[in-house]
This record gives C-alpha cells, sequence and structure tokens, in this order.
C-alpha cells in the first residue's frame, strides 16, 4: 500500500474494475442520457438499459488510465464544438515537454478550468498533469471515481480536529512534491479555494502554505517553489454558464453572511459549465516563475500579478462596465460587440431580482480593475 492511496488518483491496473462499476450506477447513465448525446435513445423504452450496454461495450478495452484519457479528450473536444464559439491558446512555447510544473492557475468552473489546460496539453504533446480537487466534490462515489479516473487527487479540508486537518493537508504537500519531484508529473492547482465568484482572481497564501508543508522544515519558501517551477496560469470566459447562481449566492452572502448551497448544487453547476453557452475561451500559460528572497504573501502577490497579466478580456467585461457606468478601455473589441454583449447581459439579467443584478454585472466587470 501507498500513503497516498486516500488521496491519488487511480493506477491503471484499477481503471476498468473502476470503470465496470460506473456504467452499472444509474447516476451515469442517467448523466449519459441528459448529457451524452443520446436524444434518439432516450426516447425509446428501457432507454437506461440501452445506454447501460453501450457504455460497457465502449469501456471493455479501456485498461489505463491513458486509454481513459484518449476518450475524455474526445469528450472535451466535444464541449468546445458545441458549446464554445472560439477556444484559443497562447504560451506554450513557455513550457517544455520533458519538465514538470506547478500549475497555479485562475479558478472559475469546477471542471473546465484543469480539463482545458489538459486538453492543450494533451494535443501538443505533453504530459497531462495531477489536479487538486476539494472533497467537498467527493461526497459521491461515482463522481468522486470519474474524477479520480482523471488524475484528480483530494485535498481534504472536511471540518475535523485541527490535528487531522493538518495531517491531511500535510499528505497532499507530500503528493505534490512527490509527483513533481520524484516522479516527473506536473500539478494543476487553483489559486485559491472555491471558484472565483466575484471576478476577482487572487493567490490565497494559505494555498501555498499548505504547499510547502512538506519542506518547511528544510528550505525557504522561495527556494522550495523555485524547486516545483510555478507557471501561472489563466483562463476566461466570454460567457458564464453559472454567473446567475454566482450572483444569487454572492447576493445571499452579502444579505445573511451565510450561503447554504444544496446537496448537489455542485454537480449541477459542473453540468452547467460543461454543457452551457461559454462564447469565446482564452488559455494563458505563462512562463516558469522565479523568486528572490519572498515570503507567502510576496510569492502569491507575484503570482496573483503574472495571472491578472495573462488575462484575456472579453467585450462582455467592457459590457458590464458600460453598464455600470465605469469607464473602461475598449479598443479591442468595436461598438457592435459591446452592444451585443450588453443585449446578452440584459437578457440574462431578467431572470434574477433586481438586488441580484449587480452581483451578476460585477463579476464581469471586476476582471478589468
Amino acid at each position: 500500500m501507498s500513503k497516498f492511496d486516500s488521496i491519488r488518483p487511480y493506477y491503471d491496473d484499477e481503471v476498468n474494475e473502476v470503470l465496470k462499476t460506473l456504467v452499472a450506477d444509474p447516476n451515469v447513465i442517467n448523466a449519459a442520457l441528459s448529457f451524452g448525446g443520446y436524444k434518439t435513445i432516450k426516447k425509446l423504452p428501457f432507454a437506461s438499459k440501452i445506454i447501460s450496454f453501450l457504455l460497457k461495450n465502449k469501456i471493455k478495452n479501456i485498461n489505463s488510465i491513458a486509454s481513459y484519457q484518449d476518450v475524455f479528450k474526445g469528450i472535451i473536444s466535444g464541449v468546445i464544438d458545441n458549446s464554445i464559439d472560439n477556444f484559443t491558446v497562447s504560451g506554450l512555447g513557455n513550457i517544455q515537454a520533458n519538465s514538470s510544473y506547478l500549475f497555479i492557475s485562475n479558478h472559475r468552473d469546477i471542471t473546465l478550468d484543469s480539463a482545458l489546460l489538459n486538453f492543450t496539453l494533451h494535443g501538443n504533446g505533453f504530459k497531462t498533469t495531477n489536479n487538486a480537487v476539494g472533497n467537498n466534490l467527493m461526497n459521491e462515489q461515482w463522481a468522486s471515481d470519474l474524477m479520480r479516473l482523471n488524475k484528480s487527487f483530494i485535498i481534504d479540508r472536511s471540518d475535523k480536529s485541527k490535528k487531522d486537518i493538518y495531517k491531511s493537508l500535510f499528505l497532499a504537500s507530500e503528493y505534490i512534491y512527490d509527483s513533481l519531484v520524484e516522479k516527473n508529473d506536473s500539478i494543476w492547482i487553483a489559486q485559491k479555494q472555491g471558484r472565483s465568484k466575484d471576478g476577482l482572481d487572487y493567490t490565497d497564501p494559505s494555498v501555498l502554505k499548505m504547499i510547502h508543508l512538506n519542506g518547511r522544515k528544510q528550505t525557504t519558501e522561495s527556494n522550495y517553489f523555485n524547486l516545483l517551477s510555478v507557471v501561472p496560469v489563466a483562463v476566461s470566459y466570454e460567457k458564464d454558464p453559472n454567473d446567475l447562481l454566482k450572483a444569487k449566492e454572492l447576493f445571499s452572502l452579502s444579505s445573511n453572511n451565510e450561503y447554504l448551497k444544496d446537496e448537489r448544487e455542485d454537480l449541477k453547476s459542473i453540468a452547467d459549465g460543461v454543457m452551457g453557452q461559454k462564447g469565446n475561451v482564452h488559455l494563458s500559460i505563462g512562463s516558469p516563475l522565479h523568486f528572490n528572497d519572498a515570503d507567502y504573501e510576496q510569492i502569491s502577490s507575484i503570482i496573483t500579478s503574472e495571472i491578472k497579466s495573462l488575462y484575456k478580456l472579453h467585450s462582455t467585461n467592457i459590457a458590464a462596465c458600460r453598464m455600470q457606468g465605469i469607464d473602461r478601455k475598449s479598443d479591442d473589441f468595436t461598438e457592435e460587440e459591446i452592444n451585443n454583449s450588453i443585449k446578452y447581459l440584459e437578457e440574462r439579467m431578467h431572470a434574477i431580482d433586481n438586488d441580484m443584478q449587480k452581483f451578476f454585472l460585477t463579476q464581469y466587470s471586476n476582471p478589468t480593475l
């Protein structure tokens, strides 16, 4: 047994058995019926049994993570074709295929941020990353299995004793170090816990402290993160399929200082984020960073600044500024593009109360700050 068994992605020899369990799970079958492009089959009697048979046939020769990710690449390609107008990438020349990197990214969509990076890496001859996910997404076994098949590892922040939380975070830190330094495997991790719902992308020093736990007695913050080869990543969506839900959550927090999430809300957000229309999407990959005698706060500030500089604005960002009377440079977009975005945002806002609308708009305007 490995000390990482409780948090690691699945190994090749576990893949097929996990898949066999998944294709018999009613949750997976229902998801395939809803999102898998089986519109004709959905109308037939015994649709679930037909889908189960098709899925079993599809997975019978998948016996490794690499072969599973080949299938997953096709799924993401379909998502791009069906829900993204133009997907563009910059910065691939900043990294090398034979090196490992700690990709620290802004975080807007639960699954797509890392999936789009890995789709890009996979298609250009790079190894895909091991992806950090919070244990809040692992409450249902089938969802946990799907993520661990796709090279996700768990960061457990459960409400336990301080000692247990420390042990869990230390284990995650060890796993990150082992992946990057011992196995030459890259890591993807969000710059802060949870998605940026207000459009403000900042790097939380506590994330850096967690990563450094494994080495804090051996070396300084700067030396440790230089060893891990930090690469900033920024992904920007012209349209966020979860913008209304985010606005409702922000409004609730501003009114009551708490937000009670529905039991399956994260899963719904994943589905909406994957299937919803996103307009133009851009992925920016930065250059490896070097830190000189910097502490956690300074390193986080540098990463934040780099991610902000990499972020590609869209016409919706400028439109949201106009709608709030904020003056922002708009040379990159025509008046027609901005006006079309204003119409789009106005139509979206009709679905929420007036009190929520400022939270809706600021998540689009804040990236211009």
